[in-house]
């Protein structure tokens, strides 16, 4: 099955193997400022699919080259969204191959004609592979579905009197043993069976593959000296909070930086000046998370301000991050945050929903976040790849605490222990980290989901990928989330907090709840004796078929879901004493999966339907998460009732 033009996979893999920490340039999230502009691309794209045999026919006639529509019928595509649900054809909803998406942009007159001004494309999200062109001409390839790119188009629209320019995008979502997350291309060949050339996407993990643009695209500007990246990592003495930063610019030699720290009052709190250092708040507000505190998630601004000479002229740009002062630590038996012990009682996500598929959705977005306050959840994983930087942005902003996972989910075939994976694994955490580096709400990175981690190259893999992530954030834990005996498991001796997926009752001893409390007392003690680490439930749960009902409980119905949840709490109760230190339900919502016969219109474990209505288990789930909260409440709060938006919280 090809997914890239001729020559990619060879450039590629030169690139991968030429070294690890090879990226180039920050990813700073587009602001707007006095010195940047941003335009959206969001709505109607052309799109189409192309169904030739070898899904070469874009590239073999150049369809980049002149309007999409010029090559043949095309479709209204919204963006952001997956392509999949969007129509009424089954052919594309299961489309494995390129799909090309194109818009024509009209340009404000000061961005093709002021040559102090960078323009930049910016893609948030393509699945899985994506090149992009403007006006015919090759600009970027990025290879993986969940993280940014872009590409600096100054020279391409201001070359002559433009007022408009075309941007094309072919997006491949076939997935090789090589890939994150990996998949196999099955050739079927007996054709008594199955047409000539017939194949199929065979994956390992139990989320539909959904693709398309799934994230915003957008222009922005910047001088042409401007600040590139910036990294933050905070620390608190007594009383006093450190703020280290470092910032890294382009453009010109001959600089300088200017700093401030504002609180939330916009009260100037310190500053400095230089590409480097390290600002100290006396009486810092520190961020804390939702529920563990009586203000928490507070936000200071850090503006930075650049000014340059430049061979046009003096120039100033303008950039600000909000920033948390917050520790994180990890013991023996504690998950640390602000030197207070932290319980995670949360959920798993996945980014789902009815027609939009993966694609970005405000309005989604809030209800979700609105959900886990009114459930008192206070932390989520991104299971099983990273969200939109929107949503991490939320997190910071309401304190809900995340375990951020990169798409290392379905490494379950040898193949994808080899030195190309690796290389590729690697670089996505480099991605990963420079993206959401400067996030108080991210607390932990996650390499993998699942992965077949008692097989022999596993221990290698597992200890390059997690010293490389170390490396890159020294101040953040790692894990990786394990369905592997502890016995067998090569990759946990690696990580900093063990992270374990059971479902008892459910993927065996089917319908024997009484058999989960010895169960799971035997994991949680044989994992501790072995590695002495914390521990998390990473996922537990059972499917749900929303309205069903059946008492005594039975597979599939509301009672058997909201028992088998209870006899889960009841141990869990008893070694969050000792060294468990959080619980994340599987899962928040009900989501897409493949077709197969165990998947009736997807997986059903959700505490809410896909289209977030609550089955009988989120008021079980709710009742105990303000129990832990009322449990668990931290310093600065009295003896009173506080009310959160009807959230049933007393301290």
């Amino acid at each position: 099955m090809a997914r890239r033009p001729a020559g990619c996979w060879a450039a590629l893999g030169a690139l991968l193997c030429g070294c690890a920490l090879a990226l180039r340039g920050g990813m700073l999230y587009p602001r707007e400022s006095p010195s940047r502009e941003r335009k959206e691309l969001d709505g109607l794209w052309s799109f189409r699919a192309d169904v030739s045999a070898a899904r070469r026919r874009g590239f073999q006639e150049r369809w980049y080259q002149r309007p999409l529509r010029e090559s043949g019928p095309t479709l209204d595509m919204p963006v952001p969204s997956s392509f999949n649900d969007v129509g009424q054809d089954g052919q594309l909803r299961n489309f494995v191959g390129w799909v090309w998406y194109e818009r024509e942009v009209i340009l404000p007159e000061r961005w093709t004609q002021d040559l102090r001004t960078r323009v930049v494309l910016r893609i948030g999200s393509a699945h899985y592979y994506a090149i992009v062109w403007v006006n015919g001409v090759h600009v970027a390839e990025h290879e993986g579905g969940h993280l940014p790119f872009e590409a600096d188009i100054s020279k391409l629209v201001q070359t002559g009197p433009l007022t408009s320019c075309r941007v094309t995008i072919a997006i491949n979502n076939t997935l090789t043993p090589h890939t994150l997350p990996p998949g196999t291309i099955l050739y079927k060949s007996d054709t008594s069976k199955y047409p000539k050339g017939y194949f199929v996407q065979d994956i390992n993990f139990d989320f539909f593959n959904y693709a398309g643009l799934h994230r915003p695209v957008l222009l922005y500007t910047t001088p042409t000296a401007y600040i590139d990246d910036i990294t933050v990592t905070t620390d608190v003495d007594q009383d006093t909070g450190l703020v280290s930063y470092q910032i890294v610019t382009q453009g010109s030699e001959h600089f300088e930086l200017q700093v401030r720290l504002l609180d939330a009052e916009g009260n100037v709190v310190a500053q400095g000046t230089g590409g480097g250092g390290q600002l100290q708040v006396p009486n810092a507000h520190l961020w804390w998370p939702y529920l563990m505190h009586e203000n928490p998630a507070y936000l200071y601004s850090l503006e930075v301000r650049m000014t340059a000479q430049t061979v046009m002229g003096p120039t100033a740009d303008f950039y600000t991050l909000p920033v948390g002062i917050r520790t994180v630590t990890v013991t023996e038996s504690q998950f640390l945050i602000n030197r207070k012990p932290f319980y995670f009682h949360g959920v798993n996500k996945h980014e789902d929903s009815d027609i939009r598929g993966k694609g970005f959705d405000w309005a989604l977005l809030m209800k979700d976040f609105n959900l886990l306050r009114w459930l008192g959840a206070n932390s989520f994983r991104t299971s099983h790849y990273p969200y939109a930087e929107e949503v991490m942005q939320l997190c910071d902003r309401y304190g809900i605490v995340v375990i951020d996972e990169c798409p290392g989910v379905g490494i379950v075939l040898v193949e994808s222990y080899g030195n190309e994976s690796l290389q590729h694994h690697l670089q996505v955490m480099e991605e990963l980290v420079r993206r959401d580096k400067n996030h108080p709400a991210v607390v932990m990175w996650s390499v993998a989901n699942e992965p077949s981690s008692y097989l022999q190259p596993a221990g290698y893999y597992f200890k390059t990928v997690i010293a490389h992530t170390k490396a890159l954030d020294p101040s953040r834990p790692v894990t990786f989330v394990t369905n592997s005996n502890y016995a067998a498991d090569l990759g946990v001796p690696y990580v900093d907090v063990i992270c374990v997926n059971s479902y008892y009752s459910w993927y065996h001893d089917y319908g024997h709840l009484e058999v989960i409390e010895l169960q799971l007392q035997t994991q949680f003690e044989s994992w501790h004796r072995a590695y002495r680490k914390p521990i998390i439930q990473s996922e537990y749960g059972a499917e749900t078929i929303a309205g069903l009902h059946e008492d005594p409980p039975l597979m599939f119905s509301e009672e058997y879901q909201k028992s088998l949840l209870a006899r889960y709490h009841a141990v869990l109760d008893e070694k969050r004493k000792e060294y468990v230190v959080g619980e994340l339900i599987w899962n928040f919502a009900d989501f897409m999966t493949n077709q197969t016969p165990q998947r009736v219109l997807g997986n059903k474990k959700g505490i809410f339907t896909r289209q977030r209505q609550p089955k009988s288990a989120a008021f079980l789930l709710r009742d105990r998460y303000w129990r832990l909260a009322n449990e668990t409440w931290g310093p600065g709060a009295g003896p009173r009732a506080l009310c959160l938006q009807n959230s049933p919280l007393t301290v």
